[in-house]
C-alpha cells in the first residue's frame, strides 16, 4: 500500500537566504501516529504549513492520498485536517455552528449526525450551544480538533495540540488521539512534550535545522539506541571515584552517594558482575542497586546535539 503522505525533496527558502526546509523526504503510512520532534525553529510548523498549502514550497513535491498538493490542491487539501498551535476562533459564535461552518467550507453537505458524533467524541456535546468565549482553553482546543475533523479528513495534523493545557486535559487529548486512530485517521503530531510522543506514537521523526535526522518505529528506536543505567547506591558518600574504578562508563552522583554505570543491554557482556566485584574490592559498601532505562527524551537530546543520525 502506498504511503498516504509522501514528501519528496521538499525545500523552503526565503529571500533572505534562510532555508527553513532543506530537501525533506518523509513517507507517512495510512493509519499510523507519527510524532515529529524538534527544537524551536527546527522546521516542524513550516513542514506542516507547506503540506497543508498554507506555505508555498521553493521546490519538491507533496502527495496526499495520491493527489499532488499543487497540481490537485483541492483534492489533496480535502484529505487533510489541521489543528494549528494558535487558538483562533470567533469568540461570540456557538460551538456547533463553528464546526458546521468548517464543514461547509470544504463544500460538504450538512450532516447533523456526524457533527453530533464528533462533538460527543470530543466531550463537547454539552457545550454545543455555548459561545466560544465561555469555554476553557482545553475546551477551545477540542473545538479546533472538531473543526479539523468536520469534513472527514483521512490525515490529521496536530501542531502542538496540548500546548498550555494542564496534565489532566493533556492525557484526555492522548485518549482522543487514540480513538481517532481506531477510526482510521492518520495522525501527524508535533510536540514539545516528549512523554506525549513516547505515550502515543507508532513512529518517531526527529527534525533539526530543516532536516529530517531520523524516522523510526518508536519501540525499535528505543531498543536500538536506549541504554541502561545501573545506580550503585553506597552506604557512605565518597568525594571521588577510586582510581581502580575509573572508567568512561562510570560517574559519581553529584552528592557522592552513588556510582552511575551506563551499559548496553545488547552487548554480550554488560560488565556489571565485574563492576560489583571491583566496587567491593575498593572497600565500598553497597546500600542498594537500581537500574533505569533511557527515555525517549534522552535519545532525542543526544540526536539533536549530534546534529545527525547515528
Amino acid at each position: 500500500m502506498p504511503p498516504i503522505v509522501e514528501i519528496t525533496a521538499l525545500r523552503k527558502a526565503y529571500a533572505s537566504g534562510f532555508e527553513a526546509l532543506k530537501g525533506v523526504d518523509l513517507s507517512i503510512e495510512e493509519g499510523e501516529i507519527l510524532a515529529l520532534l524538534g527544537p524551536n525553529g527546527a522546521g516542524k510548523t513550516t513542514l506542516i504549513s507547506t503540506v497543508c498549502g498554507i506555505t508555498t514550497a521553493t521546490s519538491g513535491t507533496v502527495r496526499v492520498a495520491g493527489h499532488d498538493t499543487v497540481e490537485d490542491f483541492r483534492a489533496a487539501r480535502s484529505m487533510i485536517g489541521l489543528v494549528p498551535q494558535e487558538i483562533n476562533l470567533e469568540p461570540f459564535e456557538r460551538v456547533k455552528n463553528t464546526v458546521r461552518f468548517s464543514r461547509g467550507l470544504f463544500g460538504k453537505s450538512p450532516n447533523p449526525a456526524l457533527i453530533e458524533k464528533i462533538l460527543r467524541q470530543l466531550s463537547l456535546w454539552d457545550k454545543r450551544d455555548s459561545q466560544i468565549r465561555e469555554l476553557s482553553g482545553g475546551m477551545k482546543r477540542r473545538v479546533l480538533i472538531a473543526k479539523a475533523l468536520s469534513h472527514e479528513p483521512r490525515v490529521l495534523f496536530l501542531d502542538e495540540p496540548t500546548a498550555g493545557v494542564d496534565v489532566e486535559l493533556r492525557r484526555d487529548m492522548w485518549e482522543i488521539v487514540a480513538d481517532l486512530k481506531r477510526d482510521g485517521v492518520t495522525i501527524i503530531l508535533t510536540t514539545h512534550y516528549i512523554e506525549e510522543a513516547e505515550a502515543i506514537a507508532d513512529r518517531i521523526g526527529v527534525i533539526a535545522a530543516g532536516e529530517i535526522l531520523l524516522v523510526e518505529d518508536k519501540d525499535k528506536l528505543m531498543s536500538r539506541m536506549g541504554k541502561k543505567e545501573l545506580e550503585v547506591q553506597l552506604s557512605e558518600p565518597i568525594s571521588d571515584i577510586p582510581a581502580s574504578l575509573v572508567s568512561d562508563a562510570l560517574r559519581l552522583k553529584a552528592d557522592g552517594t552513588a556510582l552511575i554505570y551506563t551499559y548496553d543491554t545488547k552487548s554480550e557482556r554488560t560488565g556489571i558482575t565485574q563492576l560489583l566485584s571491583d566496587v567491593a574490592a575498593a572497600g565500598l559498601v553497597l546500600r542498594d542497586v537500581v537500574t533505569r532505562q533511557s527515555s525517549l527524551e534522552d535519545i532525542f537530546v543526544d540526536l539533536v546535539s549530534e546534529g545527525e543520525a547515528p
